[in-house]
């Protein structure tokens, strides 16, 4: 029962960081005229469409924003936005946003995975708004006209060859620059993390706000972050949780890059879970210390590299599973790096494991890491990274670079190094990024686990020394990715809940244990 749970947890989690929800905008929810770039527009509440699979009361509206701002009297793109209203108009002293990660996750679906438990945590102070960035979701959609094979998990994460060879990523990387070049037109170059922004500060102005608060998560935090650092004025309580490093050099790049660390700090937290008794009751021990998972799962990686392992993928509900792809190395390593963002994802990672070492096994693959994107998701993920900052050109230099990854960081194989399609991008970045500084409003708390597979806490304080005295850091000594209403710390979790509701923020930083 545990493992059956565990790994619907994990497709649910993949899917949801993955893939973006499509068709989110509600039916009924018409705009008012839009007017120039700087005019407030207004914004018509009605019932979201069935697809958002709304929570009750959400509602959902459309916001029409400039396709490009250098041209405010020009082509207007439409923006999926959704509310919960506060309950207690008497509490309400405000908005709060909540801004996704991503690049490429909905803001609206967003809502309606964490708005419940978010709204009892406020209890009626805000009004709790998310909106689809532009190119996914309920917005208007990007688009590179990929082919399928392109568009898995497996190829745009860009793993290397079983011996560390990208000869096959770098065709794949032109072949995807090139398709986003020919089709994607105005507005993939608009998938900017500068326009989000930009949007964001249309919704305000739409929703009638002076100030706005927000709740920012892993790329949202630099969203969150680049909104206060160009309109501090209109920042109120500002949460960042699971930051990055915001380096303008290193932007995209080095997130990507910090994978590889985040991995290492994380996986003693598998290697405790998989080496405990508890496991052998259940199947899913794969060493008796937990010093010897670390290889179990990598000598494991090796064999599937060398000899990849049959694998079935689960049917849709009431069909029965079919035969799925072979599971290689690479993708035994991917399908790691994701269960690491929770605890929750550790049985299907085991029951992954302990099924592939039996040459009779039938490991079931979670459909993110043998099915195809959408289109608009592929293009979005791509997108933003490589408009945001230029990326180095030179095939060599990448070569070296995963060689050396792959020594120093076995568990994710040179893949943070490895080429991507930004690196052949036409046109390069779309503008210089945002430099974020301390200068502003003492506003923002910042939350961070210590074990953090996607954003490491390493990389976490570059954006704690980029913000100076604007922030205080809640460190918290926990294992995975998001922070608040995420891993169930009462001390982290009621740190950002007192901010937000009674602007009580620590003198200085402090550590959740």
């Amino acid at each position: 029962m545990t493992t059956n749970r565990g790994r619907k947890a994990l497709l649910l989690a993949l899917s949801a960081a993955t893939v973006a929800g499509a068709a989110l905008a509600g039916g009924g929810t018409a705009v008012a005229a839009a007017g120039r770039a700087g005019a407030t527009t207004g914004l018509t509440w009605g019932d979201c469409a069935p697809a958002v699979r709304p929570l009750p009361g959400q509602q959902c509206a459309t916001l029409s924003v400039p396709l490009d701002y250098a041209d405010p009297d020009g082509e207007r793109i439409p923006l999926a936005v959704s509310r919960l209203p506060s309950t207690r108009p008497e509490a309400r002293r405000g908005t709060l946003m909540v801004i996704p990660g991503g690049p490429g996750s909905s803001g609206v679906q967003r809502l309606g995975q964490k708005g419940a438990a978010l709204a009892k945590e406020m209890d009626g102070a805000y009004d709790l708004v998310a909106f689809d960035p532009r190119g996914i979701g309920g917005s208007a959609k990007a688009r590179c006209g990929l082919d399928e094979g392109d568009r898995w998990m497996m190829t745009l994460r860009s793993w290397p060859g079983a011996g560390g060879g990208i000869d096959e990523n770098v065709a794949r990387s032109k072949r995807i620059a090139e398709a986003c070049a020919r089709n994607g037109g105005a507005m993939l170059r608009g998938l900017t993390t500068a326009n989000q922004v930009r949007d964001l500060e249309q919704l305000r102005k739409a929703l009638g706000e002076r100030k706005l608060s927000a709740w920012g998560v892993s790329y949202g935090t630099y969203v969150a972050a680049a909104y206060a650092e160009r309109y501090p004025h209109r920042t109120d309580r500002w949460v960042l949780d699971s930051s990055n490093d915001p380096d303008p050099k290193r932007v995209a790049r080095g997130w990507l890059e910090g994978m590889a660390q985040g991995a290492e700090d994380r996986f003693p937290d598998f290697a405790d879970w998989a080496a405990h008794p508890d496991r052998a009751d259940e199947g899913l021990r794969l060493a008796e210390r937990p010093g010897d998972v670390r290889a179990v799962v990598m000598d494991l990686a090796g064999r599937l590299d060398r000899e990849p392992h049959a694998s079935v993928l689960p049917g849709a509900p009431g069909e029965p599973a079919r035969p799925g792809p072979p599971l290689t190395g690479s993708m035994l390593l991917q399908s790691l790096q994701l269960a690491l963002y929770s605890d929750g994802f550790f049985p299907s990672l085991a029951q992954l494991v302990t099924e592939a070492l039996d040459p009779q096994g039938e490991p079931v693959l979670p459909r993110e890491l043998a099915g195809a994107m959408p289109d608009d998701a592929a293009a979005i993920t791509v997108g933003v990274i490589c408009n945001d900052v230029n990326w180095p050109a030179s095939v060599p230099a990448y070569e070296r670079a995963v060689a050396k990854d792959r020594e120093r960081f076995p568990l994710t194989a040179g893949m943070p190094a490895n080429i991507t399609p930004c690196a052949f991008w036409k046109g390069g970045a779309v503008e210089k990024p945002v430099r974020i500084t301390d200068r502003g409003p003492s506003n923002i708390l910042m939350i961070q686990n210590l074990r953090d597979p996607a954003t490491p806490y390493s990389k976490g304080m570059g954006m704690r020394r980029a913000l100076g005295d604007r922030a205080r850091l809640v460190s918290v000594d926990h294992g995975g990715h998001g922070v608040y209403l995420g891993n169930g710390n009462a001390c982290g979790d009621q740190a950002v809940t007192r901010f937000l509701t009674g602007g009580v923020r620590p003198d200085g930083d402090v550590l959740c244990r």
